[in-house]
């Protein structure tokens, strides 16, 4: 299935694009700091072009996907977790190439502080554009009659969570999202860079709440699958 969005569907929250900056939030927004973040956002509302797809993949199948080249890590949630999911779809969004040019540009033109501002901006909406499709997927199965009491879907990635970076390569060749313009570099990086791919698990809430105690969490940067999860139990 091929997802379509309109601009302002994926305009990210303001706060979410300051705390991709650092601003804790709260704190007193500087007048040189607001300009900055109108200007990123007309460069944001000009550029963006989201767009996604989706493909429903059996568990037999997935379970090879997820294998990828073997370089996962022996224990991670992925692997946990999806033998216990209602169904699967992998995916990939997007939010187009001209966003992730106009930060490039930005960049290259040693704007760096409109540049910073705009690349926050994408990376969040990149991040909603995602929990957009995690919401599409769950109307599309309770329209097929998926009656799971307490379900809900929830996306994990490669790269992230146990799941080596190189599962792109397979998860690609399943999904072919250069349908959508979305195409994978040598070392696994997506172009445009301002992309989301992974699966999506859907089932009982439940199959999805793991502590943060497998080897590899201690070494997150982020925790970001944390206040996922958390917002998953409140809605």
């Amino acid at each position: 299935m091929i997802l379509t969005f309109v601009p302002e569907e994926v305009a990210p929250d303001r706060a979410h694009v300051f705390e991709n900056l650092g601003i804790p939030p709260g704190a007193e927004i500087q007048d040189r700091i607001e300009d900055l973040y109108a200007a990123a956002a007309a460069i944001f509302a000009e550029t963006v072009a989201p767009a996604g797809v989706i493909v429903d993949i059996p568990r037999s199948e997935f379970g090879d996907v997820y294998r990828g080249e073997g370089r996962n890590e022996p224990n991670a949630p992925v692997g946990d977790i999806f033998p216990r999911a209602d169904r699967l779809a992998l995916f990939v969004v997007t939010l187009g190439e001209q966003t992730s040019q106009a930060i490039a540009r930005g960049f290259n033109l040693n704007d760096f502080a409109l540049a910073s501002m705009l690349d926050a901006m994408a990376s969040a909406a990149a991040d909603g554009t995602a929990d957009l499709a995690e919401r599409r997927y769950e109307d599309l199965l309770t329209e097929r009659g998926w009656d799971t009491p307490d379900g809900a879907a929830l996306r994990y990635s490669p790269g992230y969570c146990g799941w080596h970076v190189t599962g792109q390569r397979r998860l690609f060749q399943y999904l072919e999202p250069e349908q959508i313009g979305v195409t994978l570099t040598d070392s696994c990086l997506m172009q445009p860079l301002k992309s989301v791919s992974g699966v999506m698990i859907a089932g009982p809430r439940e199959i999805h709440r793991f502590p943060p105690t497998y080897e590899f969490c201690s070494r997150c940067e982020t925790r970001s699958c944390r206040e996922r999860i958390r917002q998953l139990f409140i809605r």
